[in-house]
């Protein structure tokens, strides 16, 4: 098992590729353990968390969404600049308030997509967190509610075609079991 102290100390070891930012993804499909995983580390590293939920257009969005986190956050912050996003309101349906990143130390970049081949050389770290659909459509459909099924299923279709195409886990630096309790 991984642990998070484990993660932390390999990121700080790590010389920035991001400007002066340290940059993490945590990548792996939707109910895998992402976010839990992502807000340790942030917590771990007393870096800033970054959740590509906040990016997407909604249930359709994860093709596109690198491009607007490139954009936004990731360009700007290479340079040294506070970098800004628009948020989604999934309730509303549409893109709302702006969002500030002042350049961290340490930035976590979490959700599907976060990893593409576009990113490669300027992270520190990509971890791949995984767990069998069964258990990850059960804890998307716990948080989202039955009426979600059909968003999930179709979403399930994008991601495993967007990590067949980007080869996200075998370019992955750690692979976690994200079944697995992770620990501090």
């Amino acid at each position: 098992m991984t642990s998070v102290a484990a993660l932390a100390d390999a990121v700080r070891a790590a010389e920035p590729r991001l400007g002066s930012v340290r940059l993490v993804c945590v990548e792996g499909p939707a109910g895998s353990g992402k976010t839990t995983l992502a807000n340790l580390l942030g917590a771990e590293l007393d870096g800033t968390v970054l959740h590509l939920d906040d990016l997407y257009d909604g249930w359709a969005g994860l093709d596109g969404v690198f491009e607007r986190l490139d954009e936004q956050v990731l360009t700007p912050l290479g340079l040294g600049r506070r970098g800004s996003y628009q948020r989604y309101d999934w309730e509303l349906a549409r893109f709302a308030d702006w969002r500030e990143v002042p350049v961290p130390a340490f930035l976590v970049v979490e959700g599907c997509g976060s990893a593409p081949r576009a990113l490669d050389g300027r992270a520190v770290l990509v971890v791949w967190v995984e767990a069998p659909v069964d258990v990850r459509l059960g804890r998307g459909l716990a948080r989202d509610g039955e009426t979600m099924r059909e968003n999930w299923l179709r979403w399930l279709d994008l991601e495993a075609a967007h990590f067949a195409r980007e080869g996200t886990r075998e370019r992955a630096d750690v692979v976690v079991d994200g079944r697995t309790a992770l620990q501090p």
